[in-house]
């Protein structure tokens, strides 16, 4: 080993005492660049890379941050959710780099969220030339923006939405806020730019409110005839006697007195020992003899207690006799006394008359008969008064419509469903045609729901009855929600008003609700010129139908609905109540497969209540919320919220 080293060592010294050796020195230089451009190539194509990922993590952390921004604004919980998403796609052990930062912030509550993220990649290659690590440093920044977009809000406002919640508020109230705060949140996300977002509205229970809706698009939509279940009064023929006149008068007469007057006893004459001797020897009594002058008084005409009219005149003559008898002054002597007495002989004259009655034949109320009637509604459906002879005993009562709507003609059938391949079956189920306009035939238009003249028939027992028609009924039970908004754009103000207009009462007919919700949403229906009205910025524009229900499928069969009286009109049972919910939810489920067939993305939002099996299917992929508090209404109704906005990543 030394015999080599020693070899090697005079051939370096020869050689570097050769001229010709002089390249030597170039070289060395040369592979020393070589080398620094080589290593320095190399470390930082790992920077790069490092940079790369650091940056998709900082993004990724700016949209986590934002999603996570509640009523809280920009909280701790937003910020440790843009920290974990942050370390998640960014492992520093992984990526062998040290002194790894991330740090979020929100100069606007929490609108934008602003990210840095830094860290040191150790080099390899180059830190034989002093270069040891090299600092990356990136920006990130996540705002919610809102292209244009169009939100159909399909909301539950039956009796149950006056439920308490929590103590404090009652179901309806916490909707209202919650709305309020989805609008808030949207309208944030818009501030600045030009896109278009507009709000319609389906307020239903056991009814719909579109009337005037459909009139304003087409009167003829509407039927000029419609069949209710109604009544109609039973009249009976009486003979009635009215008065005419008096017949001709005559007269009776009656003679009496009255008025009398007996004057004191005084002494007449005496000295007889024994009454009896009195007696014999006592004058006659007087005969009545006139003693002034007769008066005549005519009194005003009057009804006796015969019915007849009387004209008395009375004429009044006074006089006068005198009287005798006699009385005992003592033991021994009796005495004959005397006293004047006056009287009025009074003659009466009587003009009587008799009454004349004219005996005529007319009818009066006997009865009500509760029965289908078929009505005119051709001025009704105008929403003018109009009177029906419904009242008290048949009177006309006046009566307007109010909005809500029967549907057009379906089958009574337990089964619907829908495919984009083999569209709705049955196809004959008119109510589920959430786009075909109506023709002249009746069976494809709407009716006005006339609540007024609407009544159920029972037997006497007080049960409901199918019979034809009855002799007892009463009045049918129904409610109209809040009128029906197309979509439009709405101010602050606007859509908080039409938010504290709602008002809960009545059933739960989901089916109606999403019908409505896609006949107005729908850009291939009735409704089309408004729902594809091009945006100003002439973008495309998202449909959203988001539809907020606090309580399963609750029909009544004994109530007016868009159904009729379904327990008499039968349009959707057999029977008249058999599987009424069932069959009512399974034209609900048909209704939501229309809805997302049209490209409605369908929210659904189970309030106070489960998310059943039905309203989960009814939501599209990923669309559907549970929420027990008015806290949890509101988180949904802003998850919702940052969906129809879209989360961008602005730097």
């Amino acid at each position: 080993m030394t015999h080599d080293r020693v070899k090697t060592e005079k051939l370096a010294s020869t050689f570097l005492q050769d001229a010709k050796g002089s390249i030597l020195p170039i070289t060395a230089v040369a592979m020393i660049a070589l080398a620094g451009m080589v290593g320095g190539g190399v470390d930082m194509s790992r920077a790069y890379m490092v940079q790369n990922r650091l940056q998709t993590a900082c993004d990724a952390g700016a949209l986590a941050g934002r999603r996570g921004v509640d009523n809280n604004g920009y909280d701790s919980a937003a910020q440790q959710r843009a920290t974990d998403f942050f370390e998640t796609n960014f492992d520093e052990a992984k990526e062998n780099v040290s002194k790894t930062s991330f740090v979020t912030s929100t100069p606007d509550n929490g609108n934008t969220v602003i990210g840095t993220a830094s860290t040191t990649v150790d080099t390899v290659i180059v830190r034989l030339f002093g270069f040891d690590e090299i600092p990356l440093t990136v920006n990130c920044r996540a705002a919610m923006s809102v292209g244009n977009s169009d939100v159909m809000m399909v909301l539950d406002v039956t009796g149950s939405m006056d439920w308490d919640l929590d103590g404090t508020q009652n179901r309806i109230t916490a909707l209202k806020a919650a709305m309020k705060s989805f609008y808030d949140t949207v309208d944030a996300a818009t501030s600045g730019s030009n896109a278009r977002v507009r709000y319609g509205f389906v307020p239903y229970s056991s009814g719909v409110n579109v009337g005037e809706l459909l009139y304003n698009l087409d009167p003829t939509y509407i039927a000029d005839t419609h069949t209710v279940q109604s009544r109609e009064a039973v009249f009976k023929e009486v003979e009635v006697e009215t008065f005419s006149g008096w017949g001709d008068p005559y007269t009776e007469t009656d003679n009496g007195a009255g008025n009398y007057n007996n004057g004191s006893w005084e002494f007449h004459d005496g000295s007889y020992r024994r009454n009896r001797d009195c007696r014999n020897e006592i004058p006659a009594n007087t005969s009545w003899v006139n003693s002034g002058t007769a008066t005549t008084t005519s009194n005003p005409p009057y009804v006796n207690g015969n019915g007849q009219r009387v004209t008395e005149t009375v004429t009044s003559q006074p006089q006068v006799r005198t009287q005798y008898t006699c009385t005992r002054v003592s033991r021994r002597n009796h005495w004959v006394i005397k006293r004047d007495v006056t009287r009025d002989l009074q003659n009466s004259v009587q003009e009587i008359q008799d009454p004349i009655y004219t005996t005529t034949t007319t009818t009066e109320f006997d009865r009500w008969n509760y029965k289908a009637v078929n009505y005119d509604t051709s001025n009704f459906k105008t929403f003018a008064s109009v009177n029906t002879p419904t009242g008290t005993d048949g009177a006309d009562e006046a009566s307007t419509w109010e909005g809500c709507v029967e549907e057009r003609e379906t089958v009574a059938q337990d089964s619907f469903s829908y495919s984009p391949l083999l569209g709705l079956t049955p196809s004959n189920a008119r109510d589920l045609d959430i786009d075909s306009a109506p023709t002249g035939n009746n069976d494809t238009k709407w009716k006005p729901m006339w609540s007024q003249v609407a009544y159920y028939r029972q037997t006497a027992s007080g049960y409901l009855t199918s019979a034809a028609e009855s002799e007892y009924g009463g009045a049918a039970w129904s409610t109209c929600p809040r009128k029906a908004q197309l979509l439009t754009p709405m101010t602050e103000t606007q859509f908080d008003n039409y938010a504290d207009s709602l008002t809960p009462s009545g059933s739960t007919y989901h089916n109606i609700g999403m019908v409505w919700g896609a006949r107005l949403a729908s850009p291939t229906g009735m409704f089309s010129a408004n729902v594809t009205q091009a945006a100003p910025n002439g973008g495309a524009v998202a449909r959203h139908l988001i539809f907020m229900s606090d309580g399963e499928m609750s029909t009544n069969y004994s109530i007016l609905t868009p159904y009729g009286i379904e327990w008499h009109d039968r349009r959707v049972t057999d029977n008249g109540y058999s599987d009424h919910n069932d069959r009512h939810t399974a034209r609900y489920l048909a209704a939501c497969e229309i809805a997302k067939s049209k490209g409605i993305r369908v929210w659904v939002i189970a309030f106070a209540t489960g998310l059943t099996s039905d309203l989960e299917t009814c939501a599209s992929d990923d669309s559907a919320f549970t929420a027990s508090s008015a806290d949890e209404l509101n988180t949904a109704f802003q998850e919702i919220a940052k969906d129809v906005g879209e989360l961008r990543i602005t730097q």
